[in-house]
């Protein structure tokens, strides 16, 4: 056991920087409960079936096991994944090597301890290697949260100056145009903060948080045509409502969900083409449908439209630019999810493409 733990602390050392500031213990870390699991899981019988599961890496990890603490302490330190799969590597030679200056020979039995061996580290390193992710993960979200959340109180502060400045009659048209420009980017800022904060929240596992008050959803959906326009000052939006459309609803949540509809509406729509929102009233919900009449949507891409972090492909001769982050389609549909309603999308050359999200009443 000493020999081997002496050639793994020597070769993390080798890491530098990030080891340099590690004792002798945390270079360590965990590694002599590695080793007895694997000796332990070399020892125990296996049956065939046990053997061919493990082969395809059918094991359950163990958040609680000394591999996944080792991966998660890596983390913390400051080391690479490379540098912690470096690390297995490194364990698994210094082993062969040590084995084969016994001079043990080669016999069915020992070529066997070999494959459970191997067999052993694979499924520890895929443990720590799951842990490691797992806290990658945890700190992308939770930088993101933060992150949006303290860029709304300078974002506000620039979108109330450009409301200042864009008044009309107050300054001159130089000023008020820039005005109208700050407000403009204001507004597609706020919606990158918004979708942000919504990635944040359903990575976290928390889910997008609904509050449901009575509240007049032909309001809801002006608020959120203006959002769009402040965004998309050139584009046509022509807005309709039939049936009953009060009820209670998140407000805030769903003028956001439309919101990122419309300015997906606005970006992919065919420019000097009116962007049709209907608001429809039903007995048991509420439809909010918004259509364009842009690019048909390619059949191969719906299956992932909803997903986060995607972008529908430019087309050819549009050169307006591309100013989301590819989170709008999928906020609008955890929003709809949260609410228990759905959210689809027809797309062909004849009506266009129009989403509908479905949201219940009750």
């Amino acid at each position: 056991m000493e020999q081997i733990l002496i050639e793994w602390e020597e070769f993390a050392t080798s890491f530098g920087a990030v080891a340099d500031v590690m004792s002798s213990r945390e270079l360590r870390d965990h590694a002599q409960q590695i080793l007895e699991f694997i000796a332990l899981d070399i020892r125990a019988e296996e049956s065939a079936d046990h053997a061919e599961r493990k082969s395809r890496g059918e094991h359950a990890a163990d958040v609680d096991s000394a591999s996944s603490l080792h991966g998660e302490l890596r983390y913390a330190s400051g080391f690479t994944l490379l540098q912690l799969i470096a690390e297995y590597r490194a364990l698994r030679a210094s082993v062969l090597k040590l084995w084969q200056q016994d001079g043990v020979a080669l016999t069915t039995h020992s070529t066997q301890d070999i494959v459970r061996f191997n067999e052993a580290i694979d499924e520890s390193l895929a443990d720590a290697a799951v842990a490691y992710s797992r806290k990658v993960n945890e700190t992308r979200d939770m930088f993101l949260a933060i992150l949006g959340h303290d860029l709304r109180s300078p974002l506000a502060a620039v979108a109330t100056g450009g409301a200042y400045l864009a008044r009309p009659g107050v300054f001159d048209e130089r000023v008020e145009q820039m005005g109208v420009r700050i407000k403009r980017s204001a507004a597609t800022m706020n919606g990158m903060v918004n979708d942000l904060l919504g990635l944040a929240r359903t990575q976290l596992g928390d889910g997008i948080p609904i509050e449901r008050r009575a509240c007049d959803l032909r309001e809801i959906c002006g608020w959120a045509i203006e959002d769009a326009q402040a965004a998309h000052p050139r584009a046509l939006f022509a807005f309709s409502a039939s049936g009953e459309v009060t009820g209670t609803f998140d407000g805030p949540r769903l003028q956001q969900l439309l919101s990122n509809l419309a300015n997906n509406a606005a970006q992919y729509g065919k420019p000097g083409m009116p962007i049709a929102i209907d608001l429809v009233g039903e007995p048991d919900k509420v439809l909010l449908k918004v259509g364009n009449h842009g690019a048909v949507i390619p059949p191969e891409l719906m299956p992932t439209l909803f997903s986060s972090l995607v972008q529908l492909p430019a087309q050819e001769g549009d050169e307006r630019p591309r100013s989301s982050l590819g989170l709008g389609l999928y906020i609008a549909c955890q929003i709809a999810v949260a609410h228990g309603g759905t959210i689809d999308v027809v797309s062909d050359a004849k009506s266009g493409t129009v989403f509908t999200a479905a949201i219940p009443r009750h």
